[in-house]
């Protein structure tokens, strides 16, 4: 790699850093507002919302990265113009397509990034992030341990605290057990405690009553207790068996899905196709949007008031890009062996570069009132 090339490359990268980290915050924190209700609503800590949040930051990187890719490209090349470098070096008899190799490696390494989030940190994230949802979800404590609110941890379960004491008394325990149709049991205690069993959490009440309703016999039967203890275990067990999304599957299993990987996910062929190539795919945008960027803004001459028509232009470009790429996704799921349609929107992306990148080194007309046998002031002499 030559010096320009490296010189080049260096301030790409310095900006696709300085950008990417202003985008990564700007989305995480927007995301970050709706799971911090969330989850301290829920119960759990500030620990578990930044592990939540550390875990779903891979997909946000994934999002911006191309996004990056682009602004920087963008702005280091109006620069570079604007100082007068790139002017130089098209004086010295390089060319827009050699101009543009130290771009080419900018978006080739953008893409390496994108291929292993797109492949390996981002369903192994999801994969972890799913596991501890359900965890977070089967916490029985975290999910009862609320004051003033009624709360229904499973489907006939409604349970109430009004308060709960700085030694972690429950005072006014009110609970609903209608999971059996002939049954209903209503129990209410003045205090009760949430302890831990051998196996599982335990519910023991003081001085309260349970009122069982028989439906089938019509009849309520009231029991006064000084204490009872209710086994919490019941609630923690779920009828529903765990599947994985696609986003937790492997690329290999996306891209040759077995019998079983299709009941899993409950999704036709088709989708997990154009899932597994869109992993493919997707990466090389940010070799696309990189090129666009520095060819659009190539198209201009040097000027005072810069290059914002291009900037511009590239941006529209960008958008017709990502336009296309959505259309593509959505007829990949739509088309039996459509997949190919994911590879339309970088193939796109890229050939417009090139088309640009060699309309930019054509010799350019001359201006009408400069010196030249076609100008004003030859066609006088």
């Amino acid at each position: 790699m030559s010096r320009f090339d490296r010189y080049l490359l260096s301030q790409f990268l310095a900006l696709f850093g300085f950008f990417s980290l202003i985008l990564v915050l700007i989305y995480w924190v927007n995301r970050a507002v709706g799971l911090f209700d969330q989850i301290i609503g829920d119960g759990q800590s500030a620990l578990v919302f930044l592990e939540i949040s550390l875990l779903t930051l891979p997909n946000v990187i994934r999002v911006v990265l191309p996004v990056s890719a682009f602004a920087a490209a963008v702005y280091t090349t109006n620069r570079l113009t604007q100082d007068g470098e790139l002017v130089v070096m098209q004086a010295t008899g390089f060319s827009a397509f050699r101009l543009a190799r130290p771009v080419m490696y900018f978006g080739l390494a953008v893409t390496v990034m994108l291929v292993l989030l797109y492949n390996v940190i981002v369903p192994a994230s999801r994969t972890v992030l799913s596991a501890r949802t359900a965890e977070i979800s089967a916490n029985l404590t975290a999910r009862l341990l609320v004051e003033g609110t009624f709360m229904h941890p499973t489907n006939g379960i409604a349970f109430y605290i009004r308060e709960i004491s700085d030694k972690g008394e429950l005072h006014d325990v009110f609970l609903v057990d209608d999971r059996d149709a002939k049954s209903s049991t209503t129990y209410t205690a003045q205090r009760a405690l949430l302890v831990r069993g051998d196996i599982e959490p335990k519910l023991i009440m003081f001085d309260g009553m349970s009122q069982s309703y028989d439906a089938a016999k019509n009849r309520l039967s009231v029991t006064h207790f000084s204490d009872f203890t209710y086994d919490l275990g019941g609630l923690l067990v779920s009828n529903e068996t765990p599947v994985r999304s696609m986003d937790e599957l492997s690329t290999t299993e996306l891209l040759f899905p077995t019998p079983a990987v299709l009941k899993e996910v409950g999704s036709p062929k088709a989708a997990l196709l154009s899932e597994g190539h869109a992993r493919i795919a997707q990466p090389f945008l940010a070799l696309a949007t990189s090129l666009i960027g520095f060819a659009a803004l190539l198209l201009g001459a040097f000027s005072r008031f810069g290059l914002w028509r291009q900037i511009l232009g590239a941006v529209v470009l960008l958008i017709i890009v990502q336009m296309i790429n959505n259309a593509g996704f959505s007829a990949s799921n739509r088309v039996s062996n459509g997949w190919f349609f994911v590879y339309v929107a970088p193939i796109s992306g890229i050939l417009a570069s090139v088309a640009m990148l060699w309309i930019a080194q054509r010799p350019r007309r001359r201006h009408a009132a400069g010196p030249g046998p076609k100008s004003s002031e030859g066609a006088m002499a």
